[in-house]
């Protein structure tokens, strides 16, 4: 079997040769920490790694990204060089802080989006789903897929986000303000991005077979989620559901959800809108067992290697994929590090990690 063939069979809970093979990156500081540690040089990104040990995705699956977020974007500036940090404005429009030489969260200074006018303007502007360049030609997209599955790679539909993008756009505590006191606002930008989605699903899909649909939506931390569970399930999961009803109607029946933290509240309403696979189970805050114990076969799995434990060496990475093997054997579930490992996984402890994990898949 090849990689699509595995990923197509677990995810319908069917028995494949083996699970996939499968991991989710890396951070940008973690693979030059690596060549010094005995990871050849000409290795200088995830895709090549991935092919270098082996994997058989997340960053190598081919993706049809639909256009559905701002178009233009904005252009990004410097604003301020401050040494070891510059001022910006990013893609998103965001005035922020960032460090020139780590990955961490910004420190935000201003969003492009805060207040109704900022709305008009930007939905004007960056929103209208008519643009020039928003819908891209659909040989480019079919020689995406028919290229991917004589590879035998899988091929994934990305239809992007409601609340994570309007958080982007405006901040939390911006859009938690909005959402508890001006809902009718809120639902006019997820219905306005709901809308859209549809569109360039119907504008991207016909003729294609795809064979996942990928969503992001960090909205929840380490105790839970950063919305009521009643306002998500009463303004976005039925938007959720009018999308993956749409993406059925290309036999898509695959939703995979990215999103961090503790995402037990969240699973109900994400099930019953459709989107069926959670990812990437970040363990210290949502246990991948835990979720298989409460909603059962109804809810695909991905991820919930839990990344701290590849730091500890042989003996924890031996107790952490243990812990996992009935999952991996129950089926409807692929094993990747709950995040993208970080710096602090030496390269060997990495390689030992991915080695054991094949044995059991």
């Amino acid at each position: 079997m090849n990689a699509r063939e595995r990923f197509n069979k677990v995810m319908h809970w069917q028995k494949a040769d083996r699970v996939p093979n499968m991991d989710f990156g890396y951070w940008n500081e973690t693979i030059p920490i690596w060549h010094t540690q005995g990871l050849p040089k000409e290795i200088k990104n995830a895709v090549q790694l991935e092919k270098h040990l082996k994997l058989e995705g997340m960053d190598s699956i081919p993706t049809i990204s639909l256009r559905n977020a701002f178009l233009p974007g904005f252009k990004r500036e410097v604003l301020e060089d401050k040494g070891d940090h510059q001022i910006i404005i990013d893609g998103n429009g965001v005035i922020c802080e960032i460090s020139k030489t780590a990955v961490s969260i910004p420190k935000y200074i201003k969003y492009s989006l805060e207040t109704r006018e900022d709305w008009d303007k930007i939905k004007k502007e960056k929103l209208d789903p008519l643009v020039k360049g928003r819908v891209l030609p659909k040989e480019q997209w079919k020689k995406l897929v028919d290229t991917a599955h004589a590879e035998g790679m899988p091929v994934r539909v990305s239809v992007g986000s409601l609340y994570g993008w309007l958080r982007n756009w405006m901040g939390v505590e911006n859009f938690s303000i909005a959402m508890m006191t001006d809902k009718d606002w809120v639902e006019d930008m997820m219905e306005h991005l709901t809308q859209m989605t549809l569109y360039m699903i119907d504008q991207t899909l016909p003729g294609l077979e795809v064979d996942f649909a990928a969503w992001w939506e960090d909205m929840a931390y380490n105790h839970g989620p950063l919305c009521s569970p009643k306002l998500f399930e009463e303004l976005m999961v039925p938007r959720y559901k009018r999308i993956t009803d749409k993406l059925k109607t290309y036999g898509i029946d695959v939703n995979v959800l990215d999103c961090d933290g503790c995402i037990y509240e969240l699973v109900p309403g994400w099930l019953e809108s459709g989107i069926n696979c959670m990812f990437p189970i970040e363990a210290a805050w949502t246990d991948p067992l835990e979720l298989r114990k409460r909603w059962g076969k109804k809810a695909l799995l991905i991820g919930g290697v839990n990344k701290l434990e590849l730091a500890k060496g042989k003996a924890a990475i031996d107790a952490e994929l243990a812990k996992l093997k009935p999952l991996i054997d129950d089926g409807g579930y692929i094993p990747t590090v709950d995040h993208r490992v970080p710096p602090d996984v030496s390269y060997e402890n990495y390689l030992y990690y991915i080695e054991q994990k094949l044995k059991i898949l």
